[in-house]
């Protein structure tokens, strides 16, 4: 049985009761109308009422303050296959998930860091770090071509992995080595979903001499108190971890072919391993994070403020500013929506009309993760946010709610 052969349709049981499923967090309102404050609660209900996600958690900071942090839904027991006899958990607002390329935006955060304190350029190589990184043209790939994913090598194209090794850096650099380009390094620019993490993984540990999680626990989250937020998380952790569930029908054959060559699987596949210990204790700075809309957020935070938040200084906001200044527009994919995207060095960018954040967030920057999650932070709003949810749909008729939820907190909360 398929991961979404639980119901006809692939979809939830919604509960009658709404509010028995809801969990809040500390709310702080002042200098917000709560009213705004409920109409973007009323948004994330309406999508919950879908049926196509067994959680999801929203958290908005406004001004440093807490203004929203929700979750609706359960953590466990409701997903599509579940048995009705199921032990249901309703989620928290502390409720840990995978966040999938979410990641990418503190993968980024930590390598501008780096490039911040000297270990390492941007225009350097990749071959100054991974000297088996030079066949077929790879020699002339620089470290900001693999951040705007225009290294040309967004497609596994060399030998199939092998998943069981995936932290091995001797193994994934061999594997790296042997990648085949589709194009020279800085031609196009095709969204790197499979690639990238591996290759700022090994890029960074070569050159700080560390593995990327100790350094983002050491120097990141560990100075600010964060609980979860890394790249996987301990073994005796990994039953705190709430599962992501296929949701919806399955992809059309044409769309779960090209799903399949972009992100190495169709979500029947990946999203089942997604949940195994396997990969939730793995460093993959492209995809394993794991975190929940309020740390997340509170991460947000950090860019929001240009760098600092409650005394640590992550970078400069002239290292920042740099990193958001728009380089690059990757070309419509699978992976963007089949939309064209804005992109900085490393974060996506939001934009007035279509983009990842939601209509009319021009000043946003941050990241997206498999499906229907975002975190950004929106200095002209003073705003960080993070949308965290475990369904995984295909496309259905009601897909539209998670944008209009994006759309609704521009709406409420103006700039500043």
């Amino acid at each position: 049985m398929s991961p979404a052969a639980g119901t006809l349709d692939g979809r939830i049981v919604v509960p009658a009761d709404l509010v028995a499923v809801t969990s809040v967090g500390a709310e702080d309102h002042t200098d917000v109308d709560p009213a705004s404050v409920e109409r973007i609660w009323q948004a994330a209900r309406h999508w919950y009422a879908a049926g196509m996600q067994p959680a999801i958690q929203v958290c908005i900071r406004r001004d440093g303050r807490t203004v929203l942090d929700r979750a609706i839904g359960h953590a466990r027991g409701n997903g599509p296959a579940d048995p009705p006899d199921a032990e249901k958990v309703v989620v928290g607002t502390d409720t840990p998930f995978c966040v999938y390329s979410a990641a990418k935006a503190i993968t980024t955060t930590v390598a501008h860091m780096l490039v911040e304190r000297g270990v390492f350029s941007l225009d350097d190589r990749v071959c100054d770090y991974l000297p088996t990184y030079t066949s077929h043209g790879k020699d002339r790939t620089t470290i900001r071509h693999v951040m705007t994913h225009s290294a040309g090598v967004p497609f596994a194209t060399g030998p199939r992995p092998d998943l069981r090794r995936m932290n091995d850096s001797e193994y994934a650099r061999e594997m790296l080595g042997q990648l085949k380009p589709i194009h020279p390094p800085g031609l196009v620019h095709i969204y790197h979903g499979l690639t990238w993490g591996p290759l700022m993984r090994e890029i960074i540990g070569a050159a700080a001499g560390r593995n990327i999680r100790d350094i983002l626990h050491d120097e990141i989250l560990a100075p600010l108190g964060f609980r979860w937020t890394n790249y996987g998380v301990a073994a005796e952790d990994v039953p705190l971890v709430a599962p992501s569930h296929v949701t919806g029908k399955p992809l059309p054959p044409p769309i779960a072919k090209a799903f399949k060559i972009a992100v190495g699987g169709t979500p029947q596949r990946i999203i089942p391993f997604s949940n195994t210990p396997e990969f939730l204790t793995s460093v993959i700075p492209s995809s394993s994070t794991v975190s929940n809309a309020n740390e997340l957020s509170r991460f947000a935070e950090i860019l929001c403020r240009g760098g600092e938040l409650d005394g640590i200084r992550v970078m400069s906001s002239a290292t920042l500013q740099a990193a958001t200044r728009e380089a690059r527009r990757l070309r419509p994919d699978l992976a963007t929506g089949l939309q064209p995207m804005r992109w900085g060095t490393g974060y996506m960018l939001g934009s007035k009309r279509f983009g990842p954040f939601g209509r009319n967030a021009q000043g946003a920057f941050g990241h997206t993760g498999l499906t229907d999650i975002a975190v950004w932070a929106d200095p002209q709003r003073a705003l960080s946010v993070a949308v965290v949810s475990s369904g995984k749909p295909s496309g259905h008729k009601e897909a539209k709610r998670y944008p209009q939820l994006l759309d609704r907190i521009n709406a409420e909360m103006s700039r500043v």
